[in-house]
């Protein structure tokens, strides 16, 4: 039997939190912790937290992402974990989020301040505006009506907007206009 740990403070309410994907027999020798009224099951350790759960994304007040191991399961239900620092304080006011563009994967993804890795050069937004860039981004990574107008590679016209998305707070209209 395990020592039951409890969750830091704040860990639930009003939270960031990027979890990295396990294999399940990670949990196999934990006691549930805590189990969600939406089937989310909680295992908490002296070193973090671990959550099997078919959900991830923003949950109730907080914003937790599960970044996926490169094996692809088929099961819904995939299992996270987080050191207890990792949980960042969140709120909808403040610009505290900053984008981050992964070209070999092609996706774009928001991080939090707070993040060690923060190099202080992308730009700080808020909720709502790292929202509508990362809508734009991905319009941009994932759709090709846009660039017809362009005469030039579409991969490096990706690249190029991606970077000015993410290092300046020009308008997409504005960089386009820039670009042709």
């Amino acid at each position: 039997m395990n020592k039951q740990f409890k969750p830091r403070p704040n860990t639930f309410k009003k939270t960031f939190c990027i979890f990295q994907e396990v294999e399940q027999v990670e949990i196999e020798n934990l006691q549930i912790s805590y189990k969600s009224d939406a089937g989310s099951t909680y295992f908490y350790t002296e070193k973090g937290m671990f959550r099997l759960s078919n959900h991830w994304g923003k949950l109730a007040n907080s914003k937790w992402r599960l970044v996926p191991l490169e094996i692809e399961k088929l099961s819904k239900f995939k299992l996270g974990f987080a050191k207890w620092e990792n949980f960042y304080p969140d709120n909808d006011l403040d610009a505290i989020y900053y984008l981050e563009f992964n070209e070999a994967q092609n996706t774009i993804n928001y991080n939090h301040i707070k993040n060690p890795e923060y190099d202080g050069k992308s730009i700080l937004r808020t909720t709502f505006d790292t929202r509508k860039r990362i809508k734009q981004a991905r319009n941009i990574l994932n759709l090709s009506n846009w660039a017809k107008y362009y005469q030039t590679d579409i991969g490096s016209l990706r690249k190029q907007i991606m970077n000015e998305i993410i290092f300046t707070n020009q308008t997409l209209d504005e960089i386009k206009r820039h670009l042709l």
